[in-house]
């Protein structure tokens, strides 16, 4: 059972750890030491409750409907080549992550949550594949698979979220961000092509 958690562990994190837009914003929200709990804790949950709906089966429920799984692909696609537009202008004119006015609380939840819940690709990775991978662990194992991948996820965006407010002050440059920017956009680039290419 230990090995199919670990398994479930190391598989979520080779998902999560991408970068991506919610990564992106946890990095940021952590730079500039902005509601960073808040924003750490939302991504945590989010990510269980996702792991745990693919879990239950709705992975399986879907990939009896291509249809579905298409029109996913075809969104998750275009919102991914969309952010790396963005990304890429982001670049064209990089700015300290601590620059601007202070956002509220608000804010940064409704941010956090579309960034999250707006993504079809999370749907494809979190949903789809852990869902998928889970079930083949039987009916009792599958739950040891998907704590392993939950583990995973709170690692991850504690380290991110925690790891970013430490480290500001090396982060907090344009010349970083227009790199991070750069890297983000070819990210999503590339993601949307394997999304297209399925």
């Amino acid at each position: 059972m230990c090995s199919i958690g670990g398994t479930g562990l190391m598989t979520g994190l080779a998902l999560i750890i991408a970068i991506g837009a919610q990564n992106a914003f946890v990095l940021r929200q952590g730079i500039r030491r902005e509601h960073v709990g808040v924003v750490v804790a939302l991504c945590m949950v989010s990510d269980a409750v996702l792991i745990l709906v693919g879990t239950v089966g709705i992975g399986a429920l879907v990939s009896r409907f291509p249809e579905a799984l298409d029109m996913l692909r075809w969104g998750g696609a275009a919102y991914l080549a969309w952010w790396a537009v963005r990304s890429f202008n982001s670049a064209l004119r990089p700015s300290s992550p601590t620059a601007g006015t202070p956002r509220s609380r608000g804010s940064v939840i409704t941010t956090t949550l579309a960034l999250t819940f707006l993504n079809p690709h999370v749907y494809l990775d979190t949903v789809m594949l852990l869902g998928s991978l889970a079930n083949q662990h039987g009916p009792d194992a599958r739950w040891v698979f998907a704590a392993g991948a939950i583990v995973g996820s709170v690692l991850w965006f504690s380290a991110l979220g925690y790891g970013a407010r430490a480290l500001s002050g090396v982060l907090n440059s344009p010349r970083t961000w227009r790199v991070v920017d750069l890297v983000i956009g070819v990210v999503m680039l590339a993601l949307a092509v394997r999304l297209i290419r399925g």
